[in-house]
């Protein structure tokens, strides 16, 4: 170990246990502090509910899991991992940030350092986060302790990218600082370190990350709709494409979860508080945000074209990607929505996500796929491997006599080996 920091991870979700499992494989002091007691009750008895991190490797770390805000008191390095939503405004919400950060405050000493992973605004993390700090500690940041920004670059559910293999960004507010924190991270980063020249830069390099990822998604989202008016298959003209050397090959589908689709306002937010409108940005979030809708309007004007009426549709999936169990942000729920306005009885199953969740968030019930009654339509909104598995047999026996219409949002369906009788929609 080529440290001797003693390190606090706060905040133990998708990206924080990864963290702080990674530090502790190395054998350096780690305290995993997170507010949910079920949570931690969870993590100390070998359990990860994220499926981020096996049993096996909990067991081998030696990670202090507590809810106690005593206890960080022990700790001299304090890495900031908690979400930052957008409130039904679509403005930051960085109320968690805050109460972490005012935890943390209570828990600094002189010679401290506080690294943000969380994904914030330009500016955020000087302009709101330290002040918090310096208010709970009652210490002067730059003099008796300092802050760095380090954007986590997670990608739930990925076997290959993860937090030890990707690059990581480091920043600070002063040089010294830096060297610190690059050290410290280049014990367990086997990617390599950048070295952003500044806190605001790497802050700004994390929101266009995923920002971009959201215009070329919304880009594909608009030329399904067309190529749907123009009888085209998309994913057909996306393979020809793709066969061109630099062809960015980019997929339609929803856009939910708490990066892609939240990290645009933040950037939006900040550059409408310096005094610009963002015009491309906000326009490929609105494109993103409809395809739900979209999803839904194109089943019932199908549905209604056959003559049916009284119609059950079944959807396969509410999280917000495939084989994570995550239901944050989801935009597969704005399917089940649009299609319950017009008078759909709406059934979802998803074998990953929690139904007490789902209930909570949503104020709907899961049904596991085998208690599903037989549907006019199913939509595959999610792509679990279950679902890849299951097929078309799968498929076939959820519906009516083993016919009707089938909405493959994703694509993951065979389209030559559509069975007779089946209407097989894509984006």
């Amino acid at each position: 170990m080529a440290h001797q920091r003693k390190i606090a991870v706060i905040g133990l979700g998708y990206v924080g246990l990864p963290v702080a499992v990674a530090f502790g494989k190395t054998g350096s002091q780690v305290i995993g502090f997170d507010i949910s007691a079920e949570r931690i009750k969870e993590l100390k008895s070998g359990l990860d509910r994220t499926r981020e991190v096996e049993s096996c490797e909990l067991e081998r770390t030696k990670i202090v899991f507590t809810t106690d805000p005593h206890d960080l008191r022990a700790a001299d390095f304090f890495i900031v991992t908690v979400p930052t939503p957008i409130d039904d405004s679509n403005q930051p919400d960085l109320r968690a940030l805050s109460a972490a950060t005012e935890t943390v405050g209570r828990a600094l000493k002189k010679g401290d350092i506080v690294v943000y992973e969380s994904t914030v605004y330009p500016g955020a993390t000087e302009e709101e986060c330290v002040p918090i700090l310096e208010r709970a500690s009652s210490l002067a940041a730059g003099r008796d302790f300092t802050v760095a920004y380090s954007p986590e670059r997670i990608n739930p559910g990925d076997r290959k990218h993860r937090f030890e293999t990707i690059t990581k960004i480091v920043s600070a507010q002063d040089e010294p600082t830096l060297d610190i924190v690059a050290s410290v991270y280049g014990t367990v980063i086997k990617a390599g370190i950048h070295r952003a020249p500044s806190i605001r830069v790497a802050e700004a390099a994390k929101v266009i990350e995923n920002s971009q990822r959201d215009l070329n998604i919304a880009f594909m989202n608009e030329l399904s709709a067309i190529f749907r008016l123009l009888n085209i298959d998309t994913q057909e003209v996306l393979a020809a494409a793709a066969t061109k050397w630099n062809f960015l090959n980019f997929k339609p589908g929803l856009v939910g979860g708490h990066c892609i689709g939240v990290d645009p306002f933040y950037l939006t937010y900040r550059a409408e508080k310096a005094g610009y409108r963002p015009e491309v940005i906000l326009s490929g979030r609105r494109i993103n945000d409809d395809v739900g809708n979209r999803i839904a309007r194109e089943c019932i004007r199908r549905l209604l074209q056959t003559g049916r009426r009284d119609l059950r549709v079944t959807m396969l999936g509410l999280a917000f990607k495939e084989n994570v169990p995550d239901i944050r942000n989801s935009r597969a729920i704005d399917i089940v929505r649009e299609l319950t306005n017009f008078g759909a009885r709406v059934e979802v199953s998803d074998p990953l996500a929690s139904p007490d969740d789902v209930e909570r968030e949503y104020g709907l019930r899961l049904i596991p796929i085998e208690k599903l009654s037989a549907a006019d339509a199913v939509i595959v909104a999610v792509a679990h491997d279950s679902y890849v598995a299951g097929g078309w047999p799968l498929i076939r026996r959820l519906l009516h006599e083993s016919a009707g219409l089938v909405f493959d949002v994703k694509a993951c369906l065979d389209r030559n080996a559509t069975p007779a009788g089946i209407e097989l929609l894509r984006l």
